[in-house]
């Protein structure tokens, strides 16, 4: 007997990269080979030499397909095995094993927009919906939209084994977000890339198409992020090395906006709950600054922060490397670990 298994990876599409993924029949028992493609179909290679190779590197039950089916997300190499330079799983693997006894911990908050026939959904022809203000966490067919999508890919991830923590209808119509984690650094960005596939392969049944744009619509309207909670076992124990961390953070503060996404500066105007995108900032319960300490963290003087600035179109391979090594290494020096 043989098991269909789905290769996913990352492409090499700039500004902001794209998920691929094609089938390939593996027969019981055998393991699941590196497979070769054409790099330079997806920006990963010239078309003289052209070949490129996939690494598994996560696999998880299909759960689309169903039966012994899988998913398995790969790395991409050069046909020597070294990793292809858009390979940014294998630089934050580097970081998370030179940190690894410090114990981070990650929560990415992924926000999308879903589209149909060119506009968010419940944006109406020619034309807008009423302001912002009943769709965050709303109820009704008057004030959410694409719930049975989102249902669908909740259930999805459930199934297929990822470490989901929740969902919501987020700020603008058509607007949602999914949460990941806690998780490892590596761990929390398989499960996100994986959990990105599965949103863009479900909504293909609903015919609509989910996108990551982190401003999907200019004007008085919400941007799409992907807030990224952090913490080590340091800060989860004391108050102290969580106020080490957001020094760090300032510290690297443009180094990191440079990396958080494709547009951030149209998304961190300091309007619509976000900091702007040259001005660092960190406070307790502000979701006006770059980065958020809840307000039970304070109180109870140990936890954990929320950077606000990261795009929902960040590579949370970059975003976890950056968070990893900035913060442990200020802890490190600190003697906070």
């Amino acid at each position: 007997m043989s098991y269909k298994a789905e290769y996913i990876w990352i492409d090499g599409t700039e500004p902001t990269a794209k998920l691929r993924s094609k089938t390939k029949i593996v027969k019981d028992g055998a393991p699941l080979p590196n497979w070769g493609f054409d790099g330079s179909s997806t920006n990963q290679a010239g078309g003289h030499a052209s070949d490129r190779v996939l690494k598994p590197v996560f696999t998880c039950p299909d759960p689309i397909r169903g039966g012994d089916n899988v998913l398995v997300l790969c790395e991409v190499l050069n046909p020597d095995l070294s990793p292809h330079a858009s390979n940014t799983r294998a630089l934050l693997t580097e970081v998370a094993e030179r940190f690894a006894d410090q114990e981070s911990w990650f929560g990415i908050e992924q926000e999308y927009t879903f589209f149909k026939d060119g506009r968010p959904l419940g944006f109406p022809i020619g034309g807008f919906p009423a302001p912002q203000g009943g769709y965050y966490c709303g109820v009704g067919a008057d004030e959410v939209f694409g719930r049975d999508v989102v249902e669908k890919h909740l259930d999805l991830c459930l199934a297929a084994g990822l470490e989901i923590s929740g969902i919501n209808a987020e700020v603008m119509p058509g607007q949602w977000e999914f949460q990941i984690g806690p998780l490892g650094p590596v761990e929390v960005s398989d499960h996100m890339w994986i959990a990105r596939w599965l949103l863009y392969r479900v909504a293909e049944d609903f015919d609509t198409a989910a996108t990551l744009d982190p401003k999907p619509v200019k004007g008085d309207w919400n941007g799409a992020g992907a807030h990224t909670n952090f913490s080590t076992k340091a800060m989860r124990e004391a108050y102290e090395p969580i106020i080490t961390a957001c020094e760090a953070l300032a510290e690297n503060a443009m180094e990191h906006v440079r990396h958080y996404g494709h547009g951030i500066e149209d998304r961190l105007t300091g309007h619509h709950e976000t900091a702007p995108w040259d001005k660092f900032s960190y406070g307790v319960s502000d979701r006006a600054a770059s980065v958020r300490i809840p307000w039970q963290v304070e109180l109870e003087r140990k936890g954990y922060i929320e950077d606000r600035r990261p795009n929902a179109n960040v590579d949370p391979y970059v975003v976890t490397r950056l968070i990893v090594d900035s913060c442990c290494t200020a802890l490190e020096k600190a003697g906070q670990v």
